[in-house]
Protein backbone atom coordinates (compact mmCIF):
# COMPACT_ATOMS: atom_id res chain seq x y z
CA UNK A 1 0.00 0.00 0.00
CA UNK A 2 2.62 2.51 1.27
CA UNK A 3 6.02 2.36 -1.09
CA UNK A 4 8.10 4.11 1.54
CA UNK A 5 8.07 5.41 5.06
CA UNK A 6 7.94 8.77 4.23
CA UNK A 7 4.63 8.01 2.09
CA UNK A 8 3.28 6.21 5.05
CA UNK A 9 4.05 8.96 7.03
CA UNK A 10 2.49 11.72 5.31
CA UNK A 11 -1.07 9.72 5.17
CA UNK A 12 -0.64 9.32 8.89
CA UNK A 13 -0.42 13.21 9.05
CA UNK A 14 -3.07 13.75 6.61
CA UNK A 15 -5.31 10.87 8.07
CA UNK A 16 -5.30 13.21 11.16
CA UNK A 17 -5.51 16.26 9.31
CA UNK A 18 -8.87 15.36 8.49
CA UNK A 19 -9.91 13.27 11.24
CA UNK A 20 -9.92 10.49 9.36
CA UNK A 21 -10.13 6.71 11.59
CA UNK A 22 -9.96 5.00 8.28
CA UNK A 23 -7.33 6.15 6.52
CA UNK A 24 -5.38 6.41 9.86
CA UNK A 25 -5.64 2.75 10.33
CA UNK A 26 -4.47 1.84 7.14
CA UNK A 27 -1.05 3.28 8.04
CA UNK A 28 -0.90 0.97 11.24
CA UNK A 29 0.50 -2.80 10.43
CA UNK A 30 -2.20 -4.94 10.76
CA UNK A 31 -0.23 -7.19 13.76
CA UNK A 32 -1.38 -7.30 17.83
CA UNK A 33 2.13 -5.91 18.48
CA UNK A 34 1.65 -2.24 17.50
CA UNK A 35 2.39 -0.07 20.27
CA UNK A 36 1.47 3.84 20.51
CA UNK A 37 2.04 6.40 23.68
CA UNK A 38 0.38 9.77 23.26
CA UNK A 39 1.51 12.96 25.32
CA UNK A 40 0.78 12.15 28.68
CA UNK A 41 -0.62 9.00 28.57
CA UNK A 42 -0.40 5.43 28.96
CA UNK A 43 1.27 2.84 26.65
CA UNK A 44 -1.60 1.01 24.40
CA UNK A 45 -0.59 -2.06 22.84
CA UNK A 46 -2.57 -4.07 20.01
CA UNK A 47 -4.55 -2.85 17.26
CA UNK A 48 -7.67 -2.60 18.49
CA UNK A 49 -6.50 -0.58 21.47
CA UNK A 50 -4.98 1.73 19.54
CA UNK A 51 -7.77 2.41 17.13
CA UNK A 52 -9.90 2.80 19.87
CA UNK A 53 -7.91 5.80 21.45
CA UNK A 54 -7.58 7.41 18.13
CA UNK A 55 -11.08 7.10 17.81
CA UNK A 56 -11.36 8.51 21.09
CA UNK A 57 -8.80 11.53 19.94
CA UNK A 58 -10.39 12.21 16.49
CA UNK A 59 -14.17 12.58 18.05
CA UNK A 60 -13.22 16.40 19.15
CA UNK A 61 -11.96 16.59 15.37
CA UNK A 62 -9.03 17.10 13.27
CA UNK A 63 -5.86 18.01 14.96
CA UNK A 64 -3.40 20.04 12.98
CA UNK A 65 0.17 18.70 13.14
CA UNK A 66 3.13 20.38 11.34
CA UNK A 67 5.89 17.63 11.36
CA UNK A 68 9.03 19.19 11.39
CA UNK A 69 12.80 18.62 11.58
CA UNK A 70 12.90 14.83 10.73
CA UNK A 71 16.02 12.28 11.69
CA UNK A 72 15.62 9.44 9.35
CA UNK A 73 17.42 5.99 10.19
CA UNK A 74 16.58 3.55 7.83
CA UNK A 75 17.07 0.02 6.93
CA UNK A 76 16.07 -2.29 4.58
CA UNK A 77 13.04 -3.40 6.30
CA UNK A 78 12.75 -1.07 9.00
CA UNK A 79 12.36 3.05 9.63
CA UNK A 80 13.06 5.46 12.42
CA UNK A 81 11.29 8.77 12.26
CA UNK A 82 12.53 11.03 15.11
CA UNK A 83 10.61 14.78 14.62
CA UNK A 84 9.05 17.89 16.58
CA UNK A 85 5.17 17.93 15.91
CA UNK A 86 3.67 21.28 15.89
CA UNK A 87 0.37 20.54 17.35
CA UNK A 88 -2.15 23.53 16.55
CA UNK A 89 -5.15 24.55 18.44
CA UNK A 90 -7.53 26.74 17.09
CA UNK A 91 -10.59 26.00 19.82
CA UNK A 92 -9.15 29.56 22.14
CA UNK A 93 -9.57 32.66 20.97
CA UNK A 94 -6.21 32.90 19.48
CA UNK A 95 -4.72 30.26 16.69
CA UNK A 96 -1.47 28.96 19.06
CA UNK A 97 0.45 25.06 19.15
CA UNK A 98 2.46 23.10 21.34
CA UNK A 99 5.40 21.32 20.11
CA UNK A 100 5.77 17.68 20.78
CA UNK A 101 8.62 15.13 20.43
CA UNK A 102 7.45 12.24 18.25
CA UNK A 103 8.92 8.35 17.37
CA UNK A 104 7.33 6.96 14.39
CA UNK A 105 8.50 3.35 13.41
CA UNK A 106 7.90 1.77 10.39
CA UNK A 107 8.38 -1.71 9.13
CA UNK A 108 8.42 -2.91 5.43
CA UNK A 109 5.85 -6.10 5.44
CA UNK A 110 4.12 -7.99 2.06
CA UNK A 111 2.01 -5.20 1.58
CA UNK A 112 4.56 -2.62 1.56
CA UNK A 113 5.67 0.26 4.52
CA UNK A 114 3.45 0.69 8.04
CA UNK A 115 3.38 1.89 11.21
CA UNK A 116 4.34 -0.29 14.20
CA UNK A 117 4.98 2.30 16.98
CA UNK A 118 4.02 6.30 17.28
CA UNK A 119 5.92 7.72 20.57
CA UNK A 120 4.88 11.81 21.40
CA UNK A 121 5.54 13.24 24.57
CA UNK A 122 5.23 16.82 25.55
CA UNK A 123 8.77 19.26 24.46
CA UNK A 124 9.68 22.32 25.85
CA UNK A 125 7.90 25.26 24.20
CA UNK A 126 11.63 26.09 22.54
CA UNK A 127 11.72 22.93 20.91
CA UNK A 128 11.69 24.05 17.35
CA UNK A 129 14.24 26.77 17.72
CA UNK A 130 16.49 24.40 20.18
CA UNK A 131 16.89 21.37 18.13
CA UNK A 132 17.50 23.41 15.13
CA UNK A 133 21.25 22.38 16.21
CA UNK A 134 20.16 18.83 16.29
CA UNK A 135 20.06 18.40 12.18
CA UNK A 136 22.93 16.13 10.82
CA UNK A 137 24.76 18.37 8.58
CA UNK A 138 24.18 21.70 9.94
CA UNK A 139 27.00 24.38 10.54
CA UNK A 140 26.81 26.33 13.40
Amino acid sequence: MFATPQETEDAFYEALEHADLARLMQVWADDEEVVCIHPGGLRIVGLKAVEESWQTILAAGPLHIRPMQPVVMQSIASAVHILVEHVGSTRGPHDSYVSCYATNVYHKGATGWRMVMHHASAAPAEAGLLDLHDIPGMLH
